[in-house]
């Protein structure tokens, strides 16, 4: 299949995994896309007055929702295999912030396009940045978000300075300061929000607090709430942050978001421009009793992120307690950054979450499968507010979707799944545990294909690598640290 410009799509003969009210599985379907919507759902034959511009046969494929990655570093890709073997605040202080600093010129934009890249070509259609530094270039992250169709939310970090000589934390971003203010963030809001299309979203971002004034943190979460800007913040990551929240500022992190006023008291609406949303990114070392129910009274979103966690051994997120009975805390995943996870590509996460719990629990039965996919598709989708447009394949939604092909590359990891057999293994669990971003075939985003025969469409691969190693290479040349021989602490 090649790029086209045709308003209607027909895919035919799929296993189609829906993640509707129902969550229904329609075996042997076709799915419809006019423009840039799903127009019609159902099973095989498609109605005798449906005459599409293009017909894919999808036998012996599958087509699930695009997965939505709510905490990806878009411009982290160009220091994959970095810093490697560190714990976070070695990692963060000797390492990440010396090189985000030393960025400059397009170096932004040629990691945002290789992050992108990775991206669409694993199935992920939309995503949530957690942290656009400065030196990344704002205006060239939004371009590339632009130029390479996906849908994102851009989180533009507003930055209170780090330094804090009782916990030997320095960054030398803080030179940047002044372009990192709440009034920095509501301009690009008021310019970016909603462009491309209503593709880019504008949030707020913001660090975990390592000894800035709570009135700072309190005058960002009153200045979203005005302005209908979401949030995102990095929280109670490492076991450090935990004792950070209790020795510097008196409370639990939850207790901290409350007081500054980051959360929102009522549920948020989907769609609402002026909704405030938060979505917290980790939430690993909290105090169970005291931040959980208050996760679920302000309905606030939880980025959890296996992968990061286990490697810069921060420790695993509660996330079964998270989705007890009663709480209904939202919790939807993320990828993090190519230095602290490798990778981009949300089947690894789902795998992962799917069984890390069980593990840490001993119960074989915590955060299931399908629990596990609806974190990476319609609890992603809601904790964006954008659950009435995406994250599931219902009539009306938007055309984000995701066709994988777990046979047509030679592959062997989902066999012996059959989609005639009916009695057979779960198209959920071969999706979950089977399959990897490799055995995506399509990605299609507003109903325009962006990947084909797991081939990039709106790009030329080799030029944004090449770029991007250019620009790595440039990065590390400018940093002054060493990054064989971090300091101790």
């Amino acid at each position: 299949m090649t790029s086209s410009t045709a308003n209607t799509t027909l895919f035919t003969h799929a296993t189609i995994i829906t993640i509707n009210n129902d969550r229904e599985i329609i075996r042997d379907g076709y799915l419809l896309v006019q423009d840039t919507r799903i127009a019609a759902i159902g099973r095989c034959p498609a109605p005798a007055e449906v005459s599409p511009d293009v017909t894919i046969d999808c036998t012996g494929k599958i087509i699930l929702p695009g997965l939505i990655n709510i905490h990806a570093h878009l411009v982290q890709s160009l220091l994959r295999g970095l810093a490697e073997d560190l714990p976070l605040h070695h990692w963060l202080c000797d390492a990440i912030w010396p090189l985000e600093s030393s960025y400059e010129g397009r170096d932004g934009y040629h990691a945002a396009r290789l992050t992108i890249a990775e991206m669409l070509k694993t199935g992920t259609t939309c995503f949530l940045d957690p942290m656009v530094t400065y030196r990344a270039g704002w205006e060239s992250v939004c371009d590339a978000v632009g130029e390479m169709g996906i849908r994102g939310c851009l989180g533009k970090l507003v930055k209170f300075p780090e330094t804090n000589r009782q916990l030997s934390i320095t960054d030398p971003r803080d030179k940047d300061l002044l372009a990192m203010s709440i009034p920095a963030l509501v301009s690009a809001h008021d310019r970016h929000h909603g462009s491309h299309n209503n593709r880019l979203h504008v949030w707020a971002a913001a660090g975990t607090p390592r000894g800035a004034p709570v009135s700072l943190y309190r005058e960002l979460g009153e200045g979203c709430a005005a302005h209908g800007i979401s949030v995102t913040m990095h929280c109670a990551e490492a076991p450090k942050d935990r004792e950070i929240y209790h020795d510097l500022y008196g409370c639990s992190a939850m207790e901290f978001i409350q007081k500054t006023k980051l959360c929102s008291q009522v549920a948020p609406n989907a769609g609402d421009r002026k909704s405030h949303h938060l979505v917290l990114a980790h939430m690993v070392n909290l105090d169970l009793d005291t931040d959980l129910p208050l996760l679920s009274a302000t309905h606030t979103s939880v980025a959890h992120n296996p992968t990061s966690n286990l490697k810069l051994a921060s420790g695993v997120a509660p996330v079964p307690a998270m989705l007890g009975a009663g709480l209904g805390i939202n919790v939807g995943l993320g990828t993090d950054g190519a230095p602290c996870s490798n990778h981009y590509d949300m089947f690894q996460e789902m795998h992962l979450a799917a069984i890390l719990h069980k593990g840490v629990c001993r119960d074989a039965t915590v955060v299931g499968t399908e629990q596990a996919l609806e974190m990476a598709t319609i609890n992603g989708a809601r904790a964006l507010g954008l659950e009435s447009e995406v994250g599931s394949l219902e009539v009306g939604k938007k055309a984000d979707l995701v066709v994988v092909d777990p046979y047509g590359r030679g592959g062997l990891g989902a066999a012996p799944w059959d989609p005639q057999d009916e009695g057979g293994v779960s198209v959920i669990t071969t999706v979950v545990h089977g399959c990897t971003g490799r055995d995506v075939d399509l990605t299609m985003i507003d109903g325009k294909a962006l990947v084909a025969q797991g081939r990039l469409l709106n790009g030329q691969e080799s030029e944004i690598i090449l770029e991007a190693q250019r620009a790595s290479q440039g990065v590390r040349a400018r940093c002054k640290t060493n990054l064989e021989r971090p300091r101790g602490r």
